[in-house]
Formats: C-alpha cells, sequence, structure tokens
C-alpha cells in the first residue's frame, strides 16, 4: 500500500515505524528536516521536507498514486486543508487527519465530500480519555481493551502471590469457575512471551492478558489477584483537554478534583463541569496535596503535556499517600523506565492513538488494533467475511487455520454473543475475531487470513 504521512512527530514517525516494517511504500513530510533525516536513516521510507498542505509538496511526496494520506502534523488547519487538497486534486481514495479542537470534532456535517472530505477523524485527546476511563472501571487492571462495542474486553493484570491461580496449571481455571468462560490469550514473564498451553503454570508477577465477556471481568481478575476496592476519590493534575474530558466524563460517577496551573483555564474549568473542585496551583506542591488530603484519595492521575512534572508529582502523590498513580508519558523511552514502582501505571498517548490509526490501514476487514505491553505485541478484531469457498477461516474449525506463528484466537463474537475460543470452535460469516500476535512480524500473513479471494476491502 503507497500511504503518505503527514507530520515526523512521535504519532507520525511511530506510524511509519509500524508500517515500514510491513512491506508498504511509505513516504513522511514534514517542515523539519533533522526530524526526517533520523527518521530517513533508521527506516526504509521517502522522506519530503515541507508544508504537507501544499499541492506541490504533496505532488513531491507521490499523491497522484497514493491510496492514502494521513495527516497527523501538530496543526489541526494543516491536517484538514491537506485531506481538501489530496481529495480534490490527487482524488486519495483514503484520507486520515488528526483533529484535536473540540469546536471541530462536535460538528459532523464538516466532514464528509461535500464540505471537508476526511474519512477518518482519529482525536488522541478522545482515545486516551476512553483509555483511562476504562482502566478506572477495573482498579487493579494494568490494560483494558473493547472489542465488539464493550460485549466482549481484553484485560492485563500483574499475577500476585496469594492468588487462587498462582501457582497452578491454566486447566484449573475451568475448575475454578465453571460457569465463566474465559481465555489467558498472552503471558509475559520477566518482558518474555509465553504461548499459554493448558499445562502452563502462572508464576506470581507474570503480565496475564485474558479475554472475557464484559460482564465476567471482575470474577477473572480475581482469580489471578486480590480485586482493588473501587474508587471513589480522584485527583487529576493537569486541566488541559485530556484533563477536562475525562473529569466531565466520570463527575457524576466519583469525587473529582482538578489541580491546575493557568488561572485562566481553572475559570473554564469551573464553568464547564458540574461537580468537579477546581484548584488553581502546581500539582507537585507539597503543601497544597497535604492540604486537600492527597493520602485520602484512590488515584492520582498525571495528565499535563509535561513527562517530568508529570512523574514527578506523581511520585510525591504516591509518597504522601495516594493509593494509586497513573501518568502519562509522551516519551515512550520513559514507560518502561517508570511502570511498576511507585507508578503503577504508564500510559502512552503515542500507542494509544497508533492503535486507532492502524485499524484503518490494515488490509482485510480489520475493526481494531491494540498495542499491547507498549507496543510487544498486538491485538486484532477481524470481519471474517465471504463463504467456505473465498474465505480461508469461514466453515474451518481453529485447530485446522493455519494461523501463523506465535498468533492465538481468544475469542469470537457472533451477534450478541462471547463465544471463547476452543480448537473444535467453527468459524462463520459475520464473526468478530479476535487474535493475538505476540510476534508482530505476522502481521501481513493475520490479514491474509481474512482476505476475500483476491480482494481487499
Amino acid at each position: 500500500m503507497k500511504i503518505i504521512i503527514l507530520g515526523a512527530g512521535q504519532v507520525g514517525g511511530s506510524l511509519a515505524e509500524h508500517l515500514a516494517s510491513e512491506a508498504n511504500d511509505i513516504t513522511v513530510v514534514d517542515t523539519d528536516g533533522e526530524r526526517l533525516r533520523d527518521l530517513g536513516d533508521r527506516l526504509d521510507i521517502r522522506t519530503v521536507q515541507g508544508r504537507g498542505s501544499l499541492p506541490t509538496v504533496l505532488r513531491q511526496a507521490g499523491a497522484d498514486d497514493a491510496d492514502m494520506l494521513v495527516a497527523v502534523t501538530n496543526s489541526d488547519e494543516t491536517n484538514m486543508v491537506a485531506c481538501q487538497v489530496a481529495h480534490t486534486l490527487f482524488h486519495t481514495p483514503t484520507k486520515i487527519a488528526r483533529v484535536r479542537e473540540a469546536a471541530y470534532l462536535t460538528r459532523s456535517e464538516l466532514f464528509d465530500n461535500e464540505a471537508i472530505p476526511v474519512d477518518v477523524l482519529i482525536s488522541p485527546e478522545q482515545v486516551v480519555t476512553n483509555y483511562i476511563k476504562r482502566l478506572i472501571q477495573h482498579p487493579g487492571a494494568l490494560q483494558v481493551i473493547d472489542f465488539a462495542e464493550g460485549k466482549a474486553q481484553l484485560v492485563a493484570v500483574k499475577a500476585y502471590y496469594g492468588g487462587p491461580l498462582v501457582g497452578q496449571q491454566l486447566r484449573q481455571l475451568r475448575e475454578h469457575m465453571p460457569n465463566v468462560e474465559t481465555r489467558v490469550a498472552a503471558i509475559f514473564r520477566r518482558d518474555r512471551p509465553i504461548l499459554p498451553q493448558g499445562d502452563t503454570v502462572i508464576e506470581a508477577d507474570d503480565e496475564v492478558f485474558f479475554i472475557a465477556a464484559k460482564a465476567n471481568i471482575r470474577a477473572v481478575m480475581s482469580e489471578m489477584r486480590r480485586l482493588d476496592e473501587s474508587y471513589k476519590r480522584i485527583v487529576i493534575a493537569g486541566g488541559g483537554q485530556i484533563g477536562e474530558r475525562l473529569a466531565e466524563a466520570i463527575e457524576s460517577r466519583y469525587q473529582v478534583k482538578i489541580i491546575e496551573m493557568n488561572p485562566a483555564r481553572c475559570r473554564h474549568l469551573s464553568d464547564t463541569l458540574d461537580s468537579t473542585v477546581v484548584l488553581q496551583g502546581s500539582a507537585s506542591d507539597r503543601d497544597l496535596l497535604m492540604e486537600e488530603n492527597i493520602a485520602d484519595a484512590d488515584l492520582f492521575l498525571a495528565l499535563t503535556n509535561d513527562d517530568e512534572a508529570n512523574i514527578m508529582s506523581s511520585l510525591l502523590a504516591k509518597r504522601l499517600g495516594a493509593k494509586k498513580v497513573m501518568t502519562i508519558i509522551n516519551n515512550p523511552a520513559y514507560v518502561d523506565l517508570i511502570q511498576g514502582g511507585d507508578i503503577d501505571i504508564a500510559i502512552s498517548p503515542q500507542l494509544a492513538t497508533i492503535g486507532t490509526l492502524l485499524a484503518h490501514v490494515r488490509r482485510g476487514d480489520i475493526v481494531s488494533v491494540h498495542s499491547l505491553r507498549r507496543g510487544a505485541a498486538e491485538a486484532i478484531e477481524a470481519i471474517a467475511h465471504g463463504d467456505e469457498k473465498s474465505s480461508k477461516v469461514i466453515g474451518k474449525a481453529i485447530e485446522n487455520i493455519g494461523l501463523p506463528p506465535g498468533t492465538t484466537i481468544g475469542a469470537i463474537i457472533r451477534d450478541e454473543e462471547v463465544i471463547i475460543a476452543h480448537d473444535d470452535t467453527v468459524i462463520a460469516a459475520g464473526d468478530h475475531v479476535i487474535l493475538f500476535l505476540v510476534d508482530k512480524k505476522h502481521i501481513r500473513d493475520v490479514e491474509k487470513l481474512f482476505h476475500v479471494g483476491l480482494s481487499f476491502f
């Protein structure tokens, strides 16, 4: 596939890295020559320096025969104009734009071929807000991913000493919970992936990924670890777009406080939010945190744009008694360094956004793509189309499907039913199939499984 990516920042660079490793023809456009040289040295891609919204620059990048334009510069306006130019002058089939400003996003009539021709809108702030919301709903989870509009969920937990299943074989999960259907899809032990078998023994500190119907998630979590109590008091550091959206989404169910430095932003938050308490000040001000009884907080969320400020305020909040701490980290190199110590969960906006982008770039009918363990593995939701003659999966039992190495099928969603996958489970047309890859180099082989005949969707 021939893809033009506008913007060589963290999202554009990460996307180029993912796609270049999958034999796509990638061109990255940016005004920053140094960033482009760095990407060009590391990856097998073309680079073009210039403003991505200009017709001459797009033509130089190969827009005449590009299959897709992905506009992820830091400017909403540049992204939208680039999609307009690509549509009008080059008839680019698929146009994806990152748009941050809520005032644009709330006007859906803006984005169609008669107005601004954007096929897919990506809002990183909304993606990250939804990601954090799911973590709040499942205390103790390291990652929570929805499939088939939330009918099934994939949850990552750390197995603890004393958990009922720790030290036992996976096949005993069914004995422990005879009425609950679930499947352990992947285990990471000391950062190495283990493909789960019936005789696999779960050890303390294993990172266990399991899938189940949404209603059964807490029951399965209780087998791996002592369940954390639901959160009640939540403190958010940073009243930017993510902080505001999150507070708006959760303030009716939790006691929420926001700490924000900017006085004008504080006034806006006070006018916009209903029951959230807005405090002006620094989240790394020890006296302020103590005055606001941070020791009583069930969850402290550091959501500013400054990694160092997020890390320092999180460490201080934890030291002063906050029970759980989650932190947004924009620099991917920091994520593995800090998660699991005083900071319970490090959230990478880039990885969350990349998953949303990849779902629209994959061949075959791929509904969603999610990075697991900060990009080490992937979970994919694909729809089976066609019939037994045109499809490689329809009408076959899972044990007879030639899955690539390191790939497992965890569940199938058929209409409203969540079917946990077993070797003799047969895939039907229209099934949503949830797959796990511990080795991303086989992603193209998975896509080929879900092609119908020779066509791409």
